[in-house]
């Protein structure tokens, strides 16, 4: 599916984390999580097409982040990052999510191999922005509604991107932590959501986009519980190892 020849930027979940990770240790040419963890489709889109606009960050984007309220710390992040892009002032985090943005960019638009890995079809959405966020940041939950993405919606979020660069392949996968927040009934309509829309993109860019069956591997082949980290969310050691084995084997 991919060589050390190709030159991939891989973004999504932390599962993606994992599994870049391994790539990057075994030689593999990657850009990982340039945005830091993404776990919906919609935040993880809007990565992609930042890459392509190569728009930068402004002071507008800049959000308060309260890491700790009684000792009167705060950090400075955007909706559109993971909390370790946080910094101690908005123009330390200006500066250093535009330095990531610029490299991530320059590599994207040269990359020959996308890889996409989707964590929930749920999202929350800032009730005053209308923006669907990568993150809350410990923002009062009362500044937040939530949604699940139907899979039309996921699906007409790629498939323009995806028609606009024929020229990389598109790897999708599905990431097998589980998200206890949703519910057990939840989590599996979330997955379902996922795979189906995944799917519909394929079926319409059937030339340059494939799936890698992580999710599937999990949950059939390796489902016993001594292939589950101790809170019984996410895999094991060994089991991310298996599956990382079988995913540069293909």
């Amino acid at each position: 599916m991919i060589s050390r020849e190709n030159k991939i930027v891989m973004t999504g979940s932390c599962f993606s984390t994992e599994i870049g990770n391994r790539l990057k240790d075994a030689g593999y040419n990657i850009c990982l999580n340039p945005f830091g963890i993404l776990f919906n489709p919609a935040s993880i889109a809007a990565a992609m097409e930042r890459l392509e606009s190569g728009e930068r960050f402004t002071e507008k984007d800049v959000i308060m982040r309260t890491d700790d309220a009684a000792l009167g710390k705060f950090s400075y992040v955007s909706f559109s990052h993971h909390g370790s892009f946080a910094r101690p002032s908005p123009d330390e985090f200006i500066k250093n999510a535009d330095s990531s943005l610029a490299v991530a960019r320059n590599f994207f638009l040269s990359a020959d191999t996308i890889i996409l890995t989707f964590g929930t079809a749920w999202v929350f959405r800032h009730i005053s922005s209308g923006k669907i966020v990568a993150n809350c940041h410990k923002i009062p939950s009362r500044e937040f509604s939530r949604e699940m993405m139907d899979v039309d919606r996921i699906a007409s979020l790629y498939l323009p991107i995806i028609k606009r660069h024929p020229e990389k392949r598109w790897i999708f996968t599905v990431s097998p932590i589980r998200h206890p927040a949703d519910g057990l009934h939840g989590n599996q309509l979330s997955k379902a959501t996922l795979l189906l829309a995944i799917e519909k993109i394929q079926r319409q860019c059937s030339e340059n986009t494939a799936y890698f069956p992580s999710y599937e591997i999990m949950i059939d082949e390796l489902r016993d519980h001594r292939y589950y980290a101790s809170d019984d969310l996410h895999p094991s050691e060994e089991a991310v190892n298996m599956i990382f084995e079988k995913f540069i084997a293909l």
